[in-house]
């Protein structure tokens, strides 16, 4: 049986219909509370999760990927159910959690809990080099993504800093960055630039023109740094540093940014951690048809 098939099956069952909908009750109720009502809420979800191992069991080699599709039926991460999944595992008991009341849900899965594996990008690097390089790196925030209340988190697979550092940019000796960050990389977002062996210009704006999250200001905002590299071709008119579109999806980035790289910068292109297919740019990434 395929999977997909295999899938839309599993989707009509009573009780991974009554899964999602308990699963989803459980994190509207934790995510606008207390740091203490997160950390039970998602201890819940794990507890609810795992009362189903025996379906899952039954699902046999695709329980794996149930546990996939039911983190974006709740639109959430992979990542978020299982340590959602192996706090209950650890802690069977509620009040038995370090720190007690004192604890944060970030502090529990990154002292407590162990990491999920790695999601590797299984793929070719890029061949040749590129006079113009957009990159979308996926930032380590280290908080747990809900599509509806918490989009400052990542749905995919999160790198650390010192791991990006080691990413070898495929440029020509003259050649630009676009390079994408939120205001909690900015300062990272330029040392990278700088271990990449470009030279910082300015910063672009990308005014999403909808409130999102924020804990000092509610930001709307994004940011996407422009660097160079020797004497590249620009063919600038009246181009601003400043784009005033509405969000989409998670992650997803505007066809107008795209549309004006390809206006101010000639050359061979690529988009890096692309999920999207744009004219002029090829891609490297292991979602690159995920929009």
């Amino acid at each position: 049986m395929g999977f997909f098939v295999f899938m839309k099956e599993i989707q009509n069952n009573e009780w991974y219909q009554a899964l999602v909908e308990e699963c989803k009750a459980i994190i509207t109720e934790a995510v606008f509370t207390s740091r203490w009502a997160l950390v039970e809420g998602y201890w819940k979800l794990g507890e609810r999760i795992s009362e189903e191992n025996d379906n899952f069991k039954r699902a046999n080699i695709y329980g794996e990927k149930i546990v996939q599709d039911l983190a974006e039926s709740l639109g959430t991460s992979s990542r978020t159910l299982h340590y959602a999944i192996q706090a209950y595992k650890k802690y069977p008991k509620l009040d038995g959690m370090p720190e007690g009341k004192n604890l944060s849900w970030n502090k529990l899965i990154t002292k407590y809990l162990p990491e999920p594996k790695k999601n590797i990008i299984e793929i070719e690097p890029p061949k040749g080099k590129y006079e113009v390089i957009v990159i979308d790196p996926p930032w380590q925030y280290g908080t747990e993504y809900n599509a509806e209340t918490r989009r400052v988190a990542s749905p995919y697979q999160e790198l650390p800093t010192e791991e990006l550092k080691k990413l070898i940019i495929p440029s020509t000796d003259n050649a630009v960055i676009w390079l994408w960050t939120t205001h909690q990389f900015i300062w990272d977002a330029k040392e990278l630039l700088n271990t990449w062996g470009f030279e910082y210009k300015l910063i672009f704006v990308w005014n999403k023109e909808k409130l999102g999250m924020g804990a000092w200001l509610r930001c709307q905002a994004e940011f996407c740094l422009l660097g160079i590299k020797g004497k590249p071709k620009w063919s600038l008119t009246n181009e601003r540093d400043v784009l005033s579109i509405p969000r989409q999806e998670h992650s997803r980035k505007p066809q107008e940014f795209y549309n004006m790289v390809k206006k101010l910068c000639p050359g061979k292109k690529i988009d890096i951690f692309s999920r999207e297919k744009h004219e002029g740019f090829e891609q490297y990434g292991n979602e690159t048809n995920k929009f």
